[in-house]
């Protein structure tokens, strides 16, 4: 029994050891050991911080999976606090950071702390940043895969470099291909070559330089479907693209009629009315409402309308009921138009808002997982405050009684001299 039970825990250690090798722990000698043609991804954390340690398996799951693919890929990863000079040179700034090194040139990831999501990101940057579509087949294994795709159709060309230099740039995001014209389906009509084709939402896009302006502008402003559903990394990642975003709050479960009724609503418009609004707004339902919360600084109302603006922290709200469609227009309209003002923002009143929301959110959450904890950091500052003006006042009651025992002794002496 005993045997049974020492191979046994062999065998864990043994297995948590070969996990523990798929991962290199990195310090501050990482640049000047490591290879030109190395890639690298690297989890940079700190040893407090808890999101780092809810990371700690994922990471070393995509360590083994990578590994067991015969991915050129290395995973790293680096406690920032102690390797101050290696998270200075990858300017980290939060804790966990996730950063991909590829031929001197930094990649840094912003999604979701999923295995699925970081993955993803891993097979889509550490490869070429436009892959080539050889055949009709391979063309269509890439749509099923990915909602929104770019496809460079010609030969070379200046469209061709713009295009492949915006992808260097928009890799960590968005998935860039290229292809030759026969090896697209008959039905996408294409009136001139070169040409710069978008995929999403079901149908097709043409880049027209005259209508769309700059290529990788345009890029960045398409890179997400028209109406789709919004998470906060999402939500987050759409305020670069210079759009506003149109949301319809749900609750997280068992919708109401009213939630399926506003979304099936938005979602009509979102496609009916593409062509007058798409240049704008994004359009999508969101059921973690923590991130709005936030925003607004209260808990909003499920179901509700609200268009945010990411590149200032504004919103807008509705002036009246919406629950048809002629309401939704006037109420993207008065957006457009200015009729309805922003709210919110970042300036400094604004912000010190924010600060005492978020400490009060923090207190509050504080109490509800340990009660104890919270009225320990509460209570000792308190005390020692406390203590402290006891003592100050207790030193100045002490320095009147010592002046007031002075004084009658000099008037004693003063007495003593007029007498004389």
């Amino acid at each position: 029994m005993l045997d049974r039970k020492s191979s046994v825990l062999l065998s864990v250690l043994l297995c948590a050891s070969l996990v523990s090798s798929f991962v290199e722990e990195l310090d501050d000698s990482f640049m000047e050991t490591r290879g030109d043609d190395d890639i690298w991804l690297i989890k940079f954390y700190a040893p407090w911080c808890s999101f780092c340690k809810q990371l700690d398996p994922v990471w070393h799951q995509i360590g083994s999976e990578l590994k067991s693919l015969g991915s050129p890929v290395n995973v790293g990863k680096s406690d920032a606090t102690a390797n101050t000079g290696l998270a200075e040179e990858f300017k980290v700034r939060g804790y966990p950071a996730i950063i991909m090194w590829k031929k001197n040139v930094k990649y840094v990831y912003s999604g979701k702390r999923t295995k699925e999501e970081i993955m993803e990101f891993t097979h889509r940057v550490s490869g070429p940043c436009v892959r080539s579509l050889n055949s009709l087949q391979l063309f269509q294994h890439a749509m099923s895969r990915h909602d929104v795709m770019f496809v460079y159709v010609g030969a070379t060309s200046q469209l061709k470099g713009n295009f492949s230099a915006a992808a260097e740039h928009l890799i960590v995001h968005i998935n860039f291909f290229s292809a030759a014209r026969d090896v697209l389906p008959k039905v996408i009509a294409l009136t001139s070559l070169p040409a710069v084709v978008l995929f999403k939402d079901g149908t097709y896009f043409t880049y027209s330089e005259e209508r769309d302006g700059e290529l990788r502008l345009w890029i960045n402003r398409e890179r997400f479907p028209n109406f789709s559903k919004i998470d906060s990394y999402t939500l987050y990642a759409m305020g670069e693209t210079g759009k506003l975003v149109s949301l319809v709050l749900l609750e997280e479960k068992n919708m109401c009629e009213k939630s399926v009724r506003y979304k099936v609503l938005m979602e009509k418009v979102a496609a009916d009315y593409r062509d007058t609004y798409s240049r704008n707004f994004y359009f999508g339902f969101m059921e973690e409402n923590d991130y709005i919360n936030g925003l607004m600084m209260k808990d909003v109302i499920v179901p509700s309308f609200v268009v945010v603006d990411l590149s200032n922290d504004g919103y807008f709200l509705p002036q009246g009921t919406v629950d048809t469609e002629r309401q939704l227009f006037d109420f993207l309209n008065g957006i457009l138009d200015g009729s309805i003002q922003c709210q919110g923002g970042n300036g400094v009143v604004q912000r010190v808002r924010r600060l005492v929301y978020d400490t009060k959110l923090l207190i509050r959450s504080l109490f509800a997982q340990a009660p104890l904890l919270g009225f320990f950091l509460l209570g000792f500052p308190f005390t020692i405050a406390t203590v402290f003006c006891y003592l100050c006042c207790k030193a100045r009651h002490t320095t009147s009684e010592d002046e007031d025992d002075v004084a009658p002794q000099q008037c004693k002496k003063v007495t003593n001299k007029k007498s004389d």
